[in-house]
């Protein structure tokens, strides 16, 4: 037996974008369509034929994971990542070139894919498994460890179309997980759930790296692709640009993204990522009445502004942004849910600007990065993105003669704040005191 779990030569995957979109037709569709036709031609006749607009997701992708190996995948959005997991999931065909895979696959690629919503949660579970070709005595062996890592028992038997879309995701991942693919491929949905939901995820991935299976993992988080994976490549435009330690990738990836990287980025509302939803248009970073650039002294505000246009007002609304090291440690992250309801900034149909006060005396000298995060809230997002603006701070709010890290010096550890202090009594001290009371 061959030690390649999968093999993919020069996988090619070609998109048309706009023009007129498929859509099943009726037998009256179709005799209306052949009526009209022949008037359709004669109108067209002498006019230029429109060029088709197409776009290659994939392109001359080639790679191997053997059995047991750990492949990280990163990139941008809309570097082709998804689309890679689509094919060998045989969600969707290659335009060109093969992708081999041998041994059964479990893929988590989107909230319930897989799942049969007129089914409850127990049949799901029997249906998925049977799916990757396991016999109900091995689902009844794994079926309680599903159960107590999804923590659905009480919703066990209810439909998974009554299901919220964290109570989906967590019961998709553990039987992704449980029912033993020797292939398992993951995408960036474990972000749908909370923290503890992924550390969990997290976890359960290194356990089944340690059980031999072999695992691609697409994450936009660096720490688990680091911790994670033996191995990783980053997609650009949809090619392989870089591959091998996934450390090295991961630095040099983040790097690239630190030199593209400027104090603001902006889109028009035709190009903004989002969706009909909410469409970011601006993502700025200045000292508080200051203009946006590259540059902060640690002692002001400094002020970090999403401008969006949204097109509803719901209420499980999320709005914030990830501030990051270079090297994709997370620093913060900050919601305008976080405070009180009463103090949420108004979601207005149309152009909205929030703006988040990163209060002075607190970070550290160094480069900082700015990922939007907009989403409902544990349910889907509408933006998740790597860096799109990043900003120097230089360190200036010591007062103290005894400061060491006055003209710019960096002082250990990413946040420097100036905390305070003061003098408490000790136990013996407090003792002391009360076996002599004054005269």
């Amino acid at each position: 037996m061959s030690d390649v779990a999968i093999r993919v030569e020069n996988l090619s995957k070609l998109y048309r974008i706009g023009g007129p979109q498929a859509r099943y037709k009726t037998l009256r569709d179709t005799m209306a369509s052949l009526a009209v036709a022949p008037i359709q031609r004669l109108r067209r006749l002498g006019q230029p034929t429109p060029p088709e607009e197409t776009i290659w997701a994939l392109k001359d992708v080639s790679f191997e994971v053997k059995h047991g190996e750990v492949l990280g995948i990163i990139g941008r959005n809309g570097s082709g990542k998804t689309t890679l997991l689509k094919v060998l999931s045989r969600i969707t065909e290659p335009t060109e070139g093969s992708a081999e895979i041998h041994g059964r696959v479990g893929s988590l690629l989107e909230v319930g894919t897989g799942f049969h919503p007129e089914l409850t949660g127990r049949e799901n579970i029997y249906l998925s498994g049977a799916i990757l070709g396991m016999k109900r005595a091995e689902i009844d062996n794994k079926f309680d460890e599903i159960v107590q890592f999804a923590e659905i028992e009480r919703f066990l038997d209810t439909p998974a179309k009554r299901y919220s879309s964290g109570m989906y995701v967590r019961l998709a991942f553990a039987v992704a997980a449980h029912l033993e693919p020797q292939i398992l491929l993951v995408d960036e949905v474990l972000a749908v759930g909370d923290a503890e939901f992924q550390k969990k995820c997290l976890g359960r991935m290194g356990d089944v790296a340690r059980e031999g299976r072999t695992v691609l993992f697409v994450s936009h988080n660096m720490q688990a692709v680091r911790s994670l994976c033996g191995s990783a490549f980053q997609l650009e435009a949809g090619r392989v640009v870089r591959h091998g330690d996934p450390r090295v990738v991961v630095g040099d990836y983040l790097s690239t993204v630190s030199l593209t990287a400027a104090g603001e980025a902006i889109w028009s509302e035709q190009t903004g990522p989002g969706n009909d939803e909410i469409r970011l248009t601006a993502v700025r970073v200045h000292s508080l009445g200051g203009k946006a650039g590259r540059s902060c002294a640690s002692g002001t505000d400094i002020a970090v502004e999403l401008q969006f246009i949204a097109g509803t007002a719901h209420p499980a609304l999320c709005v914030g942004f990830d501030l990051t090291t270079p090297e994709g440690v997370v620093v913060l992250r900050s919601y305008q849910t976080d405070l009180p309801r009463k103090e949420w900034p108004p979601i207005r149909i149309g152009e909205n600007l929030w703006r988040c006060t990163i209060p002075g005396g607190l970070l550290n000298s160094g480069l900082y990065q700015v990922c939007p995060r907009i989403g409902m809230h544990n349910m889907y997002w509408i933006v998740n993105l790597d860096t799109v603006a990043q900003f120097e701070v230089i360190l200036d709010h010591g007062v103290s003669p005894l400061w060491s890290g006055l003209n710019g010096i960096n002082r250990p550890g990413i946040i420097s704040p100036i905390l305070k202090w003061d003098a408490a009594m000790s136990a013996k001290q407090q003792s002391s005191d009360n076996t002599h009371p004054p005269q």
